[in-house]
């Protein structure tokens, strides 16, 4: 079978691999669509926190049941399903705890250990998740649904609450897809126009602007807040002026909330969380709740996925995809490998 390798920083392969064989309690998958994530292009381009090489990248998908056991998941030959991508060890505090997307050893699929980028992987059944009639092009974004949704669910946002997202990429849109379900009024910028206007028409966010300067956040704050800054701000881009964005944007009393995945540390006077009394919030992975509530907005028709997506990809295309995507992010919200 082949697989999509990163080689190495600025290297993307279409490679030779033996087919898996499932273990107990494992399913052998064949895969129809996957998500490419921020994470596979930081990895492509060395920019990655997390990431080893080589390694077969991928951890959005939508997947065909091949081969299965008899288990008490409903998971059965034929299927289309997704799953959970990150690896937790049982162990540790966190785990002990329960808070498994807070892993200490947390391996994720196509960083720390091998994805699902491969006509053929297995995974454990009980990671699993029916897609119940939602078509594989959708199927395979829920999981980046999932990291916004549980962001914003860690915010806890109230009905008519304003939240600025900073970042119109897939997990800022979807961010502001999530607050909406909760009954929040979403607000989003990027430094990309494209991104911003699509986030509002296609998602229909309640406004956004292109984040030029500190004066633009500034203008949009008053002309939302009046002043008063937002209740939640939510940081998903991963890089420090956004974070410091995001920390000015709040509210006395508000909440900060940092999906994004930062690989250079931001120079940060923490008086200002002293004198807001901001609430400062991590987020890590996703949860089996988190993909049980999406899925069911999905399903609902709260949200169409498939108009996230930009491009699509044949898995033999591999390098030109990642040329691609790194030429022109700007204007791709969201592309997926069709295998």
């Amino acid at each position: 079978m082949k697989a999509i390798v990163i080689a190495e920083p600025w290297k993307a392969q279409t490679q030779e691999r033996e087919l898996p064989q499932p273990k107990k309690g494992e399913a052998l998958l064949k895969m129809l669509v996957g998500g490419i994530c921020g994470s596979d292009l930081a990895s492509y381009r060395g920019a990655s926190a997390y990431v080893s090489y080589p390694r077969t990248i991928g951890h959005e998908f939508a997947a065909e049941v091949v081969e299965v056991g008899d288990n008490p998941y409903g998971i059965r030959p034929g299927m289309v399903v997704t799953g959970n991508p990150y690896f937790n060890c049982g162990t540790c505090y966190s785990c002990r705890r329960g808070f498994v997307n807070a892993c200490v050893h947390n391996q994720t699929m196509g960083v720390q250990r091998e994805g699902a980028f491969s006509e053929y992987f297995t995974m454990p059944v009980e990671r699993l998740y029916d897609g119940q009639g939602i078509e594989p092009e959708a199927l395979a974004l829920v999981e980046p649904f999932c990291i916004s949704y549980h962001g914003v669910s860690r915010a806890k946002v109230k009905p008519g609450e304003k939240v600025l997202i900073i970042g119109a990429g897939a997990i800022g849109i979807l961010a502001g897809t999530a607050v909406k379900s909760f009954g929040g009024k979403a607000y989003i910028t990027d430094i990309s126009k494209d991104k911003v206007e699509k986030a509002i028409k296609d998602f229909n966010l309640d406004g956004g602007f292109v984040n030029d300067s500190r004066e633009a956040l500034d203008e949009f704050r008053k002309e939302i807040t009046g002043d008063d800054g937002f209740d939640v701000t939510i940081e998903a881009v991963g890089m420090p002026s956004t974070f410091l964005d995001c920390v000015s944007a709040a509210a006395s009393r508000g909440r900060v909330v940092v999906i994004g995945v930062a690989k250079h540390p931001a120079e940060f006077n923490f008086l200002e969380v002293q004198r807001k009394e901001i609430e400062m919030l991590g987020s890590r992975g996703a949860t089996k709740a988190d993909f049980e509530a999406t899925m069911k907005l999905v399903r609902e028709g709260f949200v169409d996925l498939k108009r996230l997506i930009s491009r699509k990809y044949p898995m033999e295309d591999a390098e030109e995809a990642f040329l691609d995507m790194d030429k022109n992010s700007a204007f791709i919200v969201k592309a997926e490998f069709v295998f």
